[in-house]
């Protein structure tokens, strides 16, 4: 098995956001970016310190959406980049990690 040095990146956003398929779009078809996906939250707060969560009497579309992706450090660099100077997004997190390749 080798060892691969990666970079992930994560866009928080709230589920109606309309920006989330260009982002997965240009990552995509653009950036070439390795894998990408989308998850969504069942709670979270951002800075309003608002907190979004599911129930039974509240089903609105102001859940936590989560497009995780990856890419060596650089490429992923260059999509964040991307992705802000595009489509304005304000919450995006990286940190190093590694692939563990057969």
């Amino acid at each position: 098995m080798s060892i691969k040095p990666i970079m992930l990146a994560r866009v928080y956003v709230l589920e109606g956001d309309m920006r989330i398929e260009k982002a997965l779009n240009l990552l995509r078809d653009r950036q070439k970016i390795l894998g990408a996906t989308v998850f969504r939250g069942i709670e979270g707060m951002g800075t309003s310190r608002e907190i979004h969560t599911s129930s039974l009497v509240d089903l609105s579309l102001e859940l936590p959406l989560i497009l995780e992706f990856y890419d060596e450090p650089d490429r992923v660099m260059q999509a964040i980049a991307a992705l802000q100077a595009e489509l304005h997004f304000e919450h995006i997190v990286s940190w190093p990690a590694q692939a563990h390749l057969d």
